[in-house]
């Protein structure tokens, strides 16, 4: 009987000295970095980093983007405060008086007239 046991324990020792072996090839594929899961895990890092900072940079672009909006728009509240001042203030002023219809116009300028110049195709095409 102690034969038996003895040999049941040795094929049991291979069995298991068998699995180890063939998972410690599966574990070395696994491991490799250029063809395995470890050859993912290091790209998959590397765009990990990459995706980092480029959002830390588009942050910075935001918070510097909303800052100068921020400036924008106070300037734009102060701009606007000043014309509705600008605009009551004109309410202020007295109403200049309009002409009568036809009264002439008061300034040399308006009694000036427009001259039109033209000139015949003939010396045009000549002068060219």
């Amino acid at each position: 009987m102690a034969i038996i046991a003895d040999i049941l324990m040795a094929a049991g020792a291979f069995g298991a000295a068998l699995y180890c072996y063939v998972l410690a090839g599966r574990l070395k594929r696994f491991a490799t970095l250029e063809t395995g899961m470890g050859g993912a895990i290091a790209v998959l890092s590397a765009q990990v980093d990459d995706m980092t900072r480029a959002l830390e940079k588009a942050q910075g672009a935001a918070s510097g983007s909303a800052s100068g909006l921020e400036a924008l728009t106070l300037r734009a509240e102060a701009v606007s405060a000043r014309l509705e001042l600008l605009v009551a203030a004109l309410h202020d002023l007295p109403e200049a008086e309009a002409p009568a219809a036809g009264a002439p116009p008061a300034s040399a300028e308006a009694d000036r007239r427009l001259r039109v110049l033209r000139r015949r195709r003939a010396e045009v095409e000549a002068a060219e």
